[in-house]
C-alpha cells in the first residue's frame, strides 16, 4: 500500500508513471536491504518516502529535470542557487497531502489513449498494490496478457506525455466508467484476497472507499458514482462480523448482524437512494447496491427477501451476461425456491470457460448438494474448490466442510456389513 502513495507522489514530480514505479520499488528494496540490519523504523512509511524523494531528485539531476522546473517556476537564479531552490521545492512537493495525488494517479492511468483492459489492469496494478498474477485472476485471463498490458499501458503514457491531473468538465465522462471499474475491483480484491493467508486486504478496501467518496464529490449528478459507493460502503459494513476470532471466515448467513456497521449501512442506503433519485436504479453498481441493501435491511437471515434478490441477479444477468452474476441467481433461487431449483441453474454452468477455475461455482454447487442429503458428492466439490482457491482461510474451511460431508456420508451409508 505505500507502493501506491509512493508512485502517486513521484508520478506528480517526475511526470514519468514507469520512472515513478522504478524509483518507488528502489525505496523498497533498500528498505528490504538495510531494515534486517539498521531496525525497523519509528515510522516506516516516512523512511520510504524520504528514500524515494532522494532518489527521484538524483534523477532529476542527472537528467537535468531540474532546469525544465525552475523554467516552469520562474526562478532566475544562478545554477547552484536554482539548484537548491529547486531540491527544496521538490522536498516541499512530496511532503504533500498524497490523498489529491491518489486520485490523479487513478485518472491518468485510466486515460482514454489506453484500452479499458489496460487501464484497469495498470490502476490494479499501481494503486491496488496488486501482482500480475492476481489481477489477471480477477480478470479470468493468463498471467502473460495481463503483463503484456501493463507494459504496453505505461510505455504509451510515457510517449504520449499524459499530463497528470484529475480532468473537469466534458473530459470526465468519458473516463468515469474505467475508473468506477478500478475501484470496483480494487475494493473486491480487499473485500475477498484472492491468494494469501487473510480473508481480506482492508487497506485496499479503505482506499477504494476514500477514492469512491473523492469521485462522489467531484461527481455529484453522477449516479453509478453513488451507487458503488453505496455497495462498497454496506459490503464494508460486515467486515467485523466475516471471521471468527481464529480467523475462519464466518459466511453471510452465519454472521453476528450484532457486528454489522450500522453507520456505514445507513451511508450506504443514503447513497443509493441519491443513486435512485439520479435515475439510476437499472445500473451497473446500483443493482448490486440494491442487492446488498436487501441483506442489510434483514434483521435476520430469516427475514431475507431472497425472491427480490434472485429478480435483481436476474437484471443484472441481462445487463451484463456475466456467468458470475448467473451463479449468484442460481443461489439465490436456491434460498427462494429451494436447493433442486438452485442446483439445475448451476449445473447449466458446468461447461462455461469463464468459471472453469472460479472455486465459488463448485463451492456453491457443493453446499446445494449438502442441503439435498447429497453428501458423498458434496465432499468432491468441496475438495475440488479448496483445489482451485489460492486464499488459505477459504481453502481451510472450504477442507473442513469436505470433511464433514464425508463424515455424513458414512453415517448416511450406516454401520459396514459383517462379512
Amino acid at each position: 500500500m505505500e507502493s501506491a502513495r509512493l508512485v502517486a507522489s513521484l508520478t506528480r514530480l517526475v511526470q514519468d508513471i514507469g520512472l515513478a514505479e522504478e524509483l518507488a520499488q528502489d525505496a523498497l528494496v533498500a528498505a528490504l536491504e538495510q531494515w534486517p540490519k539498521a531496525g525497523v523504523p519509528e515510522n516506516p512509511a516516512a523512511w520510504l518516502m524520504a528514500t524515494a524523494k532522494h532518489r527521484a531528485l538524483n534523477v532529476l539531476r542527472r537528467r537535468k529535470m531540474l532546469a525544465k522546473k525552475h523554467a516552469e517556476l520562474g526562478h532566475e537564479l544562478d545554477a547552484e542557487a536554482g539548484e537548491q531552490r529547486g531540491a527544496a521545492e521538490i522536498e516541499a512537493t512530496l511532503d504533500d497531502d498524497v490523498g489529491d495525488d491518489l486520485l490523479r494517479l487513478i485518472f491518468t492511468a485510466c486515460h482514454p489513449v489506453l484500452s479499458t483492459e489496460a487501464r484497469v489492469a495498470l490502476t490494479l496494478r499501481l494503486l491496488g498494490g496488486l501482482s500480475t498474477d492476481e489481477i489477471a485472476r480477477a480478470f479470468l485471463l493468463p498471467e502473460a496478457t495481463i503483463a503484456q498490458r501493463i507494459v504496453r499501458a505505461k510505455r504509451t503514457l510515457a510517449d504520449k506525455q499524459i499530463p497528470f491531473e484529475v480532468p473537469r468538465g466534458a473530459a470526465l465522462a468519458p473516463r468515469l466508467a474505467s475508473v468506477l471499474e478500478v475501484i470496483y475491483l480494487i475494493y473486491n480484491e480487499g473485500y475477498s484476497a484472492t491468494a494469501g493467508s487473510d480473508l481480506m486486504r482492508p487497506e485496499l478496501c479503505d482506499d477504494a472507499l476514500r477514492l469512491g467518496r473523492l469521485l462522489a464529490g467531484l461527481a455529484p449528478a453522477e449516479p453509478e458514482v453513488h451507487a458503488l459507493v453505496a455497495l462498497m460502503e454496506i459490503n464494508a459494513s460486515r467486515s467485523a462480523a466475516r471471521t471468527a476470532p481464529n480467523g475462519e471466515p464466518v459466511l453471510l448467513l452465519e454472521q453476528n448482524r450484532a457486528r454489522w456497521d450500522h453507520l456505514l449501512i445507513q451511508r450506504g442506503l443514503q447513497a443509493l437512494a441519491r443513486s435512485e433519485a439520479l435515475g439510476g436504479a437499472g445500473g451497473f453498481y446500483a443493482l448490486q447496491a440494491a442487492i446488498t441493501a436487501c441483506h442489510a435491511r434483514a434483521r435476520t437471515p430469516e427475514e431475507t427477501d431472497w425472491a427480490r434478490i434472485a429478480a435483481l441477479y436476474g437484471e443484472f444477468v441481462t445487463l451484463t451476461g456475466s456467468p458470475v452474476a448467473e451463479l449468484n441467481r442460481a443461489v439465490a433461487v436456491s434460498m427462494a425456491e429451494g436447493p433442486a431449483a438452485g442446483l439445475v441453474l448451476l449445473d447449466a454452468l458446468a461447461s462455461e470457460p469463464a468459471l472453469k477455475d472460479y472455486h465459488l461455482l463448485p463451492s456453491a454447487r457443493a453446499d446445494l448438494l449438502a442441503r439435498l442429503g447429497r453428501h458423498a458428492e458434496a465432499r468432491v466439490e468441496f475438495e475440488r474448490a479448496a483445489g482451485l482457491t489460492r486464499n488459505e482461510p477459504q481453502r481451510e474451511r472450504l477442507l473442513l466442510r469436505a470433511q464433514s460431508s464425508a463424515e455424513r456420508a458414512r453415517y448416511a451409508a450406516g454401520p459396514p456389513r459383517a462379512q
